[in-house]
């Protein structure tokens, strides 16, 4: 078996598009993407067997808040997608050698490496913990798409069913789809607005803007802007790969909440995902079991299946892991 990280992008591409679980962030487009993104520097690793067929795969991406010497505190490594791995013992032998060698040749300067889960893997989580990568919770909402625009909307709770009826009725929140970078610069400021409510960092805009360029003329996105007379007051990011749409980024102009744009933006992608052939939309996570998270409590309206697929974390730098909390405390209450 041989570990590569230089991959044909036909043989990349047919791997992810054939496996059941290969999603958007497994993608060679999803990698151009990040590598045109301040901030962000993304590889691909995969395990082959003896006839060269890809029996493994992820796609790390070094993520980099702060430049210069603070580059050592605040720079992680994600892979977005989880790992891909055929459901064989060769694919799982695959698995163990491809972490094994990652785990030794990766950049030192790395805090961690986190793996985020986007389908079950608990077949293989014995595996990853001997590799080194604990195993965490982490929840996320799936709603089914699979079924007639109503029938999702009454799967929805009460109130929220009820104030997206009253949305529509009213007609004062207008969906629209961006077309231009120039609309998707309108769609950032917006993002910028709801991050910095949170004290969370936001990614530069050249990821928005090379998620336009590389993935809006392969229909893999959707920008959708809400409105209010000429005034914009909510986005959200989509994306779109074989059945499933992914959300990925929202942000709301919260003087405008009362008019619900974000629930209405949802019902927008909701019922046009069902009238075209998606059977999942996945909200990206939901957070700690353990911890209170009102993006949580939001996300749970929506009738979607709690789910727990987690993430697996390798630490490989604990000093300065503690170091970069502590710092990442401090910084944000200045965002």
């Amino acid at each position: 078996m041989k570990i590569t990280q230089t991959l044909p992008q036909s043989q990349w591409r047919h791997f992810v598009d054939h496996h059941p679980h290969g999603n958007i962030f497994h993608t060679p487009e999803m990698f151009q993407v990040f590598a045109q993104s301040k901030g962000y520097t993304p590889s691909v690793w995969a395990a082959l067997d003896e006839e060269g067929e890809v029996v493994s795969l992820f796609t790390p991406v070094e993520v980099t808040l702060m430049p210069g010497l603070a580059r050592y505190l605040t720079t992680r490594s994600i892979a977005y997608g989880g790992i891909l791995y055929q459901p064989t013992p060769v694919g799982e032998e695959g698995v163990a050698l491809l972490l094994q060698t990652y785990t030794r040749c990766a950049d030192k300067t790395f805090l961690f490496t986190e793996l985020r889960n986007l389908s079950d893997v608990t077949d293989i989580q014995p595996l990853l913990l001997q590799c080194g990568f604990a195993y965490e919770e982490h929840l996320n909402y799936l709603v089914d798409l699979h079924r007639p625009p109503e029938a999702i909307l009454q799967g929805m709770g009460r109130r929220t069913r009820k104030q997206i009826r009253r949305g529509l009725k009213q007609g004062q929140v207008i969906i629209e789809e961006a077309h231009s970078l120039e609309q998707v610069a309108i769609g950032y400021r917006l993002l910028q607005k709801s991050y910095a409510n949170a004290h969370v960092p936001l990614p530069d805009i050249s990821l928005f803007e090379a998620t336009f360029s590389i993935l809006f003329p392969k229909n893999r996105v959707k920008f959708l802007l809400a409105r209010i007379g000429e005034e914009y007051v909510a986005s959200s990011v989509e994306l779109l790969y074989k059945d499933t749409i992914y959300g990925w980024y929202g942000g709301v102009d919260r003087s405008y909440s009362r008019y619900l744009p974000n629930e209405l933006l949802l019902w927008h992608i909701f019922q046009w995902g069902a009238e075209h052939g998606f059977k999942t939309y996945d909200f990206g996570g939901a957070g700690s079991p353990h911890k209170p998270y009102g993006v949580r409590d939001f996300k749970a309206k929506f009738g979607g299946k709690l789910v727990c697929y987690g993430r697996n974390t390798c630490i490989h730098a604990p000093i300065r892991l503690a170091l970069s909390k502590i710092g990442y405390r401090l910084l944000v209450r200045f965002l």
